[in-house]
């Protein structure tokens, strides 16, 4: 894999495309150093070397310039994370940017003003990548959270380093996780597969189950699979529309010798809401008007059972709301049973924007081997797409 190891960056200017597209609060700070702290590894092995970095990145989704979506906001934070006061250029193509870039000297970094102010960026623009190409001499790309885009700063701008581009530590380390699930899995492998949609997890499963020896699955899409099995689901969330394709993913698992785990009891609740009465059911009797909201007891017994004669693990998805405190007991005891088999030598990866925060949340993110930064791109490489980002240091 062509990694930043490969380059000496001496004298160098490396171009290193980051994903600082972190959460603000109202007062513009930094809420979530995740993103930043996981790109620093990158950026001090070119310090290091002796070379100079130009970071370039987006932030939020912004029509135009608006200066609430301005990098400047986060200038403070990247600069306390990595130790360096970091510079700023206003803009991250034409003169002023060259010539910030121009005057940057070894040790020194300089932040690029927000990629997507320039509708060019999303476009996948040649002239726009050719402009940003001028900026350095190596390009990286440490951005696995836009690594599914062909975007002209993940992608198109790799043609113009056809000698001098590589992964970032970041980067090389995503895919290097999922390829340890999908490709050099120690057996037996588990998927854990929760959240809302049986149809937004369908490209997963269909590429998984020749990987896999079980798949878990839980949250709301639970209840399609529960329907379609005959169950009387209440007010559950269902796509009354996939009932099929749950049946479908049930007989192509049992085709491939693939065991799918159910819940077989849950927690139910007669409203939407923490402070709602609650019960526990067996999960193919749920009464009119109430709704299963997360795993039930016996549920989470049998799922850690199976997590724990497991070597390898993915986890895409949580087993309940645990946004609420009265429905996260099955994802906290998912994220219990993951971390004491990843202390027993498991190899676990967490993925997936729900399951990134409840990781979080609950203080299971130092206990699991890898947590994924990129919620869409990790997606689509267990979907086995390729990955634009991905194919162009490749190239």
């Amino acid at each position: 894999m062509k990694t930043l190891d490969l380059f000496n960056f001496k004298d160098k200017k490396a171009l290193i495309r980051v994903d600082f597209n972190v959460p603000l609060d109202a007062d513009f700070k930094v809420t979530d150093t995740t993103r930043i702290e996981a790109a620093k590894p990158s950026i001090i092995k070119i310090l290091e070397d002796g070379g100079a970095v130009v970071l370039m990145s987006h932030l939020g989704r912004p029509k135009g310039v608006e200066a609430k979506y301005s990098l400047e906001h986060i200038l403070e934070t990247i600069s306390k994370i990595i130790g360096v006061t970091v510079k700023f250029a206003t803009n991250c193509v034409g003169d002023e940017a060259e010539q910030a870039v121009s005057n940057l000297q070894n040790g020194e970094i300089l932040l690029l003003e927000n990629l997507r102010f320039h509708p060019e960026e999303e476009k996948g623009d040649l002239k726009f990548a050719e402009q940003l190409s001028k900026l350095g001499d190596i390009y990286v790309n440490d951005a696995f959270g836009t690594a599914h885009r062909a975007h002209a700063s993940t992608a198109i701008i790799a043609q113009f380093f056809p000698e001098s581009k590589c992964f970032g530590y970041l980067l090389a380390n995503e895919i290097n996780s999922i390829k340890r699930v999908l490709e050099d899995s120690q057996k037996p492998v588990t998927a854990v597969l929760g959240g809302a949609k049986v149809s937004s997890k369908i490209g997963i499963i269909s590429n998984i189950l020749d990987k896999v020896d079980h798949i878990i699955i839980g949250g709301g899409m639970t209840f399609t699979f529960i329907k379609a099995l005959g169950g009387n689901i209440g007010n559950s969330l269902c796509e009354d529309d996939k009932l099929d394709l749950a049946l479908s993913i049930l007989d192509q698992a049992k085709a491939k010798n693939v065991k799918i785990h159910l819940p077989i009891d849950t927690i139910i609740a007669d409203d939407f809401n923490n402070d709602a009465k609650t019960d526990v059911v067996d999960v193919y009797n749920i009464p009119d008007g109430w709704m299963g909201l997360d795993a039930g007891p016996k549920t989470n017994v049998g799922f850690s059972y199976i997590i724990a004669q497991s070597k390898t693990i993915l986890w895409n998805g949580p087993l309940g709301v645990f946004e609420m405190p009265s429905f996260a007991k099955g994802t906290i005891e998912l994220g219990n049973a993951i971390a004491d088999a990843t202390e027993d030598g498991a190899f676990s990866l967490v993925g997936g924007g729900d399951s990134v925060a409840a990781v979080k949340q609950f203080g299971f993110a130092n206990k699991v081997s890898y947590v994924s930064t990129g919620g869409g791109a990790m997606l689509e490489m267990l979907e086995g797409k390729t990955l634009p980002g991905i194919a162009a240091i490749e190239a």
